[in-house]
């Protein structure tokens, strides 16, 4: 008798979203869910962004809504302002990275094989730990960008490689013309 694997999705925001726009793929996030509900036992699936103070207005809100209605569990912070001393200029920041690392090393002993998307290849020293674990690591980014959003050491650290462009057949919302 074999037992359907225990896996989680970890959704960096950020990187997975330009790494879709540089594709030009709109991705269904129920879809995407059904997939990875297909493959296994999904235990999580979390999704990392930033988000502006509430009084500016910001197209993630809407998203981060249905996804949190939907079955992700969304994990967010706000974004700082900072004037860049190089430039003189207003950025904002808004880095998951920590929050990402602390829940997927915190769910590792939970889960059989955990699904990262992203390029970063910050990542990589996180990847290492959660394997040391026991758990099996596939990333799901693309090489087919330009610029490329996956860290070669990242997909070398991973146990298993998606690409993003053949994953977005099925997972993508069909294209209003």
């Amino acid at each position: 008798m074999q037992f359907p694997q225990r896996i989680a999705l970890f959704i960096d925001g950020s990187n997975f979203f330009a790494t879709t726009k540089l594709l030009d793929l709109e991705i269904d996030y129920l879809k995407l869910l059904q997939e990875f509900q297909d493959k296994g036992d999904l235990v999580r699936a979390y999704y990392y962004t930033a988000l502006p103070d509430a009084n500016e207005p910001s197209p993630i809100r809407k998203l981060i809504d249905f996804m949190d209605y939907n079955g992700y569990q969304v994990v967010s912070k706000q974004t700082r302002e900072f004037m860049d001393p190089a430039t003189g200029k207003k950025r904002i920041k808004g880095n998951m990275d920590m929050e990402l690392a602390l829940d997927m090393l915190k769910l590792a002993p939970h889960i059989d094989h955990a699904f990262l998307f992203s390029g970063d290849g910050d990542f990589c020293r996180l990847l290492q730990e959660v394997q040391d674990l026991g758990v099996k690591v596939t990333v799901v980014s693309s090489m087919k960008t330009h610029p490329i959003m996956l860290a070669d050491a990242l997909r070398r650290k991973a146990d298993h490689f998606i690409e993003l462009e053949g994953l977005g057949k099925i997972i993508g919302r069909q294209q209003h013309a």
